[in-house]
């Protein structure tokens, strides 16, 4: 396992897209944070129920704010806060009422492209010891129209089925959102706003519930990040703002980082590698890390988080879409460019060729 102080560029090898700039995987004390620069915050609803000019709108401004920092937010996006205030209780339920023992019944393993399961406090990766529990399910793990060969049993995956059915409503409202933002970022592109509507029908995601407990003073004294810098694999993830903060955003203009921002009941979106390749760059996957809140909650309650990342199936083909001038990257199936770059937080033996 690396030290605190370790570089992202340590680990260039494993990088399927361009990533140029270089940034310490965990908080320090010598980062600099831009003050100024504000993450865009817009207004999904004129793209949902809008007519054609209204979509457009959206379409250009959603794509400008992903193309200057590959983040934005969004309001308007039609599904009930209340929703989110009963997830965020939920993965506090879960995390402190399950015992270990339980949950490492369930430990990650990889399943097609991803590392499925419970990841244990400070085995987030291989490469850093990250101060937070995580659990990530995708697809396979719920009761919701897919290709399924046997009857579905909740208890193959979850610690009790309620919690099944309870995250379900999570999943059923955002995977209502796949296609829509997907469109919205093509048509800003100039692309075929329905290119992806097929490959996104029924498609695998990941959902991962992250609790971060409460940091003792060793762990305060330590160095270790709550998770360490990294940029998602994904076409995009859905990130519902947090009540602690903590994200933070690298600006890759200013070489500073951003606090996010997020109000209440918004959804903070963010363009990954997968995006990012398909795009020929024109859709950055940006950095991102958490770190301390700023008003120093980490040292008496804990923070969850529970984003949704949106993947198309292993089979696959990842490929620069049309239009957008000569390809900078060849073609690869989704199952050997997903596993390639998160082989460096498994392990040389996870990628899949």
């Amino acid at each position: 396992m690396a030290d605190i102080d370790a570089l992202n560029q340590d680990f260039r090898k494993y990088d399927q897209v361009a990533k140029t700039h270089t940034y310490r995987l965990a908080e320090s004390a010598a980062d600099e944070f831009d003050e100024v620069y504000e993450i865009a915050t817009l207004d999904l609803a004129p793209f949902l129920h809008g007519g054609e000019a209204e979509k457009r709108e959206f379409a250009n401004a959603f794509t400008a704010a992903l193309e200057e920092i590959g983040f934005a937010v969004l309001t308007g996006h039609g599904v009930d806060p209340a929703l989110y205030d009963d997830i965020h209780d939920g993965v506090i339920e879960l995390f402190e009422t399950t015992p270990m023992a339980e949950k490492m019944r369930f430990r990650a393993n990889r399943f097609g492209s991803v590392n499925q399961g419970y990841f244990p406090i400070e085995e987030t990766s291989d490469i850093h010891p990250d101060l937070v529990e995580g659990w990530v399910w995708c697809r396979r793990a719920f009761d919701i129209p897919q290709e399924r060969t046997e009857p579905f049993e909740a208890e193959a995956f979850w610690p009790r089925s309620e919690y099944e059915a309870r995250f379900r409503k999570l999943v059923e409202a955002h995977e209502a959102l796949f296609k829509p933002l997907t469109q919205a970022m093509f048509m800003g592109l100039g692309v075929d706003p329905h290119l992806f509507d097929e490959k996104l029908t029924r498609t695998n995601f990941g959902m991962r519930l992250n609790y971060y407990p409460a940091m003792s003073e060793e762990q305060e004294q330590s160095g270790a990040g709550r998770l360490l810098g990294h940029e998602d694999v994904d076409l995009f993830t859905i990130l519902p703002a947090s009540k602690v903060d903590g994200l933070q955003v690298w600006n890759h203009r200013s070489g500073k980082w951003v606090r996010m921002k997020a109000p209440p009941g918004s959804i903070i979106i963010n363009t990954g590698d997968y995006m990012q390749r398909i795009t020929n760059d024109r859709l950055p996957s940006t950095t991102h890390r958490v770190g301390k809140p700023s008003d120093g909650s980490h040292v008496n309650q804990p923070r969850v988080s529970f984003p949704i990342a949106v993947y198309v199936w292993e089979d696959e083909l990842l490929e620069v879409l049309p239009g957008l001038g000569t390809p900078k990257y060849e073609p690869v199936k989704a199952i050997a460019f997903h596993t390639r770059s998160t082989s460096k937080f498994y392990g040389d033996e996870y990628a899949v060729e």
